[in-house]
């Protein structure tokens, strides 16, 4: 943790559309990797429109790392079934950051990411100031699966004595 950057909060809100695993539905969670971490969510059931308003935090030390994103059917009796995944990178959104605004007005877009072929983004991605602090907001399209996105947002945490910004 010696060249500890931030935190990075993630606010899982909710997937859509998931793909059906089981007979008629499927028992998702999620999975969040970045570089050797892992944090997981809560399993809803029998839900393909599963809300899990869960705030899950990484540590980052280099924010060049990409963050990882994948989708599971929880099952009782076999291994747990794969429901796609995705990844984004979180350079540009600690790019803003490191601008350390201050005082803007609430709902003011900083910056814009658009989705390409290299991203898992769905749609646009703004980053905007919200409550006093710089905000990412995220859908992202899951891959190695016929359907389901999933909605986030990233919030940065400064950490008093670490590298910093």
């Amino acid at each position: 943790m010696d060249n500890l950057v931030g935190l990075l909060r993630i606010h899982i809100q909710r997937g859509v559309n998931l793909a059906v695993r089981d007979m008629r539905s499927s028992d998702p969670y999620l999975i969040v990797k970045m570089g050797k971490q892992k944090l997981k969510t809560r399993v809803v059931k029998r839900n393909v429109n599963p809300e899990w308003d869960e705030k899950l935090t990484l540590t980052v030390s280099d924010p060049n790392i990409p963050v990882k994103l994948f989708v599971y059917d929880k099952d009782t009796f076999t291994f747990d079934d794969k429901m796609g995944d995705a990844e984004f990178e979180i350079a540009t959104f600690v790019k803003v950051v490191q601008m350390g605004l201050e005082g803007l007005p609430d709902g003011t877009i900083i910056a814009k990411v658009q989705p390409t072929r290299q991203n898992c983004l769905a749609e646009e991605s703004c980053i905007i100031w919200s409550n006093g602090k710089v905000v990412q907001n995220m859908v992202l399209r899951l891959r190695n699966v016929e359907c389901g996105e999933v909605e986030l947002q990233l919030q940065w945490i400064h950490v008093p004595r670490s590298m910093g910004l």
